[in-house]
């Protein structure tokens, strides 16, 4: 199910669906105030709008109120009259949540009595602070729909839904990154036939379990990590889109084309360690992991995909990790966009006017999975 751009239409409803969601979470004056705020900021056209607000918004609105706009009670409602604006009374793919005492997300599949020849297991981004499994649920429809086309005969996605700061900080989220991947590995008959992917905070947390199952084979690793389960094994791929590798770098500086915002960037990392570990130690920072054989062990069977643009914050430490990668002799393939943005391939998704725009990014991305994934 692949739905056309976004309409007037559907900014009004989300509209309508999010103010009783800031009213009833964050209270009346906080939104109040934080939308007067935003009024003398009127710019013209869709997507660049849509871009100048997400500046705004990720520099200037507290996460806590942020958090509701990429909620279950805004992003599912919207997506159903989205649905029906375009005939769908029902998703031709459906989704289910996993609820355990350990994680959950939701699971998507187009046989759900099958196994999968192929599982995507995503990590949504967001900072550590805001975002759901919902929010991306359209995007992964076009992932699913994609998958289909590229010849996978039953693929299934994982998104994993988890914990978000302030709420938690680390070691929680790994926790149940860790405990999401023995799920998506019970499903498949070997974990090969996995592709990990994430955006930004998701693939720093794709980044920082991948090192995590490396460890056991690797001497870096210290005391206080998580136990690894028997015989489990690294994914066959992952795809990392504007990886944040390094939480804290002197090198983010604000650009005039990125939305992200340096000073946010570093609040959003200090709640996710919380003091309980060094912002510069590889786990939760994975771009200061420079242990060849451990990166050796943790890389996928089939190869790393990386994605990112040229003029994003985080690009210089990007390009740096990737450099080492290469040097190191680990399988990476490296997409940088010119001119490209944060996160762009989700990003085009929700504010690309075409319904081949819409696609662009993520077609690119399949092409790469059928690419390493199909190759013996």
């Amino acid at each position: 199910m692949i739905l056309g751009p976004i309409s007037g239409l559907d900014c009004i409803v989300f509209l309508l669906l999010l103010a009783p969601q800031l009213i009833l979470h964050a209270g009346f004056l906080p939104t109040l105030i934080c939308g007067l705020q935003g009024l003398p900021f009127l710019p013209s056209w869709f997507e660049d709008a849509a871009i100048q607000c997400m500046r705004y918004g990720f520099a200037r609105i507290p996460p806590k109120i942020a958090r509701i706009f990429f909620s279950k009670q805004v992003a599912l409602p919207l997506l159903r009259f989205r649905m029906l604006r375009h005939g769908y009374i029902r998703s031709p793919i459906q989704w289910r949540q996993v609820k355990q005492d350990t994680f959950q997300g939701l699971w998507t599949a187009g046989d759900h009595a099958e196994d999968p020849d192929i599982v995507l297991y995503y990590v949504h981004g967001g900072g550590f602070a805001i975002g759901s499994s919902y929010f991306y649920l359209e995007a992964l429809q076009i992932w699913f729909s994609l998958l289909k086309s590229a010849g996978f005969k039953n693929p299934a996605i994982f998104v994993l839904d988890y914990s978000l700061v302030p709420d938690e900080s680390y070691p929680v989220q790994l926790h149940q990154a860790l405990a999401g991947y023995y799920y998506v590995c019970s499903r498949v008959r070997n974990p090969s036939d996995i592709c990990m992917a994430g955006d930004s905070a998701g693939a720093t947390l794709v980044l920082s379990l991948l090192l995590h199952l490396g460890q056991n084979k690797s001497e870096t690793m210290s005391n206080g990590s998580i136990p690894i389960k028997n015989n489990f094994k690294v994914p066959g791929m992952a795809i990392l889109i504007s990886p944040w590798v390094k939480l804290l770098s002197t090198r983010y500086r604000d650009t005039s084309r990125d939305y992200l915002n340096a000073a946010s960037l570093q609040l959003y990392a200090h709640q996710y360690c919380n003091n309980k570990i060094s912002l510069h130690d590889p786990r939760i920072s994975p771009g200061h992991c420079k242990d060849a054989s451990w990166w050796q062990n943790a890389s996928p069977s089939k190869g790393l995909f990386l994605s990112y643009g040229s003029e994003e914050v985080l690009a210089p430490e990007i390009r740096d990790l990737v450099l080492f990668w290469k040097q190191s002799g680990i399988a990476v393939e490296c997409c940088e966009e010119k001119d490209g943005i944060h996160a762009w391939p989700i990003a085009r998704t929700f504010l690309n006017r075409t319904i081949k725009g819409r696609q662009e990014g993520i077609r690119n991305l399949v092409s790469a999975i059928r690419d390493h994934m199909c190759s013996k």
